[in-house]
């Protein structure tokens, strides 16, 4: 007798087949039989000779509705390596626990950096995405099983002969600059700029750069995994909708390969082990942890229509909730191409003071709350309770058109793309970051400029501000 039937793939215009949905559980078959039949999981001899293999996304006992985990069936199992050892050389700009004051330290200072320089196509300076990605801050630890990370990777080389392996947590990946043909034990993704992929906890993978030098953001979380934010009063339908994301088919290679190494990262550090065989050998699979990627430019924002700013929150992709309802460990939230209708509204984002703390990127275009400074491929951190908002151009260019024909006329907003990783952990910033180059130790002064527009006259009464001579009006 037969397996149930795979799922059905779909193209998506790049080359490369897909499974529709998030969350869902799939069944993906690169030879067709190479599933087991009847239900089974692991019978005493799987179809084609292969190994059965779980990896399991949370715990055993976890809920069923929360309860994520993957059958692969491969060509040798993933336990077929030597001895891991520590990685030389080793990533000393990778970290995982944040309660090392001498790696990363608390700071409430409003921070940016400019886009990071592109290693030079230079033989001395190669880096593949492992050696490429640097973290700039985070909270929590991997030991423990709650946080996040937030790091930063700039590459010129594809991974050849080795596959990263991420035992810290999950990795949500947005390319600025430059494609990424992900290679996963589920199969293959190609993802440009515009897009984002989620690796989960546990999965080899390796990055190709079929553009050249590729550049972006990555936010990693500790003991949690990103799902889809409930909608509320909004209904049914909206932000991200479960269908649009994709996960891989089923692919596979079976070459002997002397001297392969995989890359784990462990605690933020990084080990190896060497195997004569490609990981990437899973010739089916069946389950509902598995890679992911998302178009972001499917998402359906929602705004207001009548006056004020909406919250950011309104414009969540994914979420990682903590156990206190509405509190998140982390949530990726964008900004994106959409119409400003709102009536005698200051339709920027207005100034603010959060108990959360705001990691925000640019993928093009120019932010709308920052006029000139936020780049491209660059980044800003306001903490806990750290105030920000509109720079003062922003601010000045928004107020004077008060009265004027285009004051209420609805606009556009076309050509940009930020994101932002918001967190309710506190953060701590790597020294590293802190002494970046690419640092700008002048971001405070985009407000300095601003000044008070504060005037007020005697004609309607008294007022309660004090004279120049120390006296108040009406107290004579």
């Amino acid at each position: 007798m037969s397996a149930d039937p795979p799922n059905q793939p779909e193209q998506n215009g790049d080359g490369y087949a897909y499974l529709s949905g998030l969350g869902n559980s799939f069944a993906s078959e690169a030879v067709p039989g190479a599933l087991p039949a009847n239900g089974h999981n692991s019978p005493l001899l799987c179809p084609l000779g292969l190994y059965a293999e779980q990896l399991s996304g949370t715990s055993f006992t976890t809920p069923r509705h929360r309860n994520l985990r993957t059958w692969m069936y491969r060509i040798k199992p993933s336990v077929t390596h030597d001895p891991f050892h520590p990685r030389t050389p080793p990533n000393p700009r990778l970290l995982a626990d944040f309660h090392d004051p001498n790696a990363a330290v608390a700071t409430p200072t409003q921070l940016r950096w400019r886009p990071a320089d592109l290693p030079p196509r230079d033989a001395d300076a190669d880096l593949d995405f492992v050696d490429g990605l640097y973290t700039v801050c985070g909270a929590g630890s991997s030991f423990l099983r709650h946080g996040f990370a937030v790091h930063m990777y700039a590459a010129n080389k594809s991974m050849d002969g080795c596959a990263f392996c991420n035992a810290d947590g999950d990795f949500l990946i947005v390319p600025q600059q430059g494609k990424l043909l992900i290679t996963t034990e589920c199969g293959k993704m190609l993802v440009p700029p515009g897009e984002i992929v989620v690796i989960p906890q546990g999965f080899r993978f390796a990055v190709d750069l079929p553009d050249g030098p590729s550049r972006g953001y990555v936010s990693e979380i500790f003991g949690a995994h990103f799902q889809l934010p409930d909608l509320g009063p909004i209904g049914a339908n909206g932000l991200a909708s479960a269908r649009d994301f994709l996960s891989p088919t089923a692919w596979f290679e079976q070459v002997h390969r002397p001297g392969y190494v995989i890359v784990q990262k462990y605690g933020g550090e990084l080990f190896t082990a060497t195997q004569d065989f490609s990981p990437f050998n899973v010739v089916a699979w069946h389950g509902n942890y598995v890679p992911y990627k998302y178009d972001l430019s499917k998402f359906c924002p929602f705004n207001t229509v009548l006056f004020d700013h909406a919250d950011p929150s309104v414009n969540t992709v994914l979420t990682a909730p903590t156990d206190k309802p509405g509190v998140a460990l982390l949530d990726f939230v964008i900004f994106p191409p959409r119409w400003l209708v709102a009536e005698n509204t200051f339709r920027p984002p207005y100034y603010h003071r959060n108990c959360m703390s705001e990691f925000m990127g640019l993928i093009y275009g120019v932010y709308e709350a920052k006029a000139d400074g936020f780049l491209p491929g660059g980044a800003s951190l306001h903490s806990c309770m750290t105030p920000h908002g509109p720079d003062t151009k922003t601010y000045e260019a928004t107020i004077s058109k008060l009265g004027g024909p285009d004051a209420n006329t609805p606009t556009r907003l076309s050509g940009t793309l930020a994101f932002m990783f918001e967190s309710a952990l506190i953060p701590r910033v790597c020294r590293w970051a802190l002494e970046s180059p690419s640092r700008d130790l002048d971001y405070y002064q985009c407000w300095i400029g601003l000044k008070s527009h504060f005037s007020h006259g005697n004609d309607d009464g008294p007022s309660l501000a004090p004279t120049d001579d120390g006296d108040k009006d009406g107290e004579k």
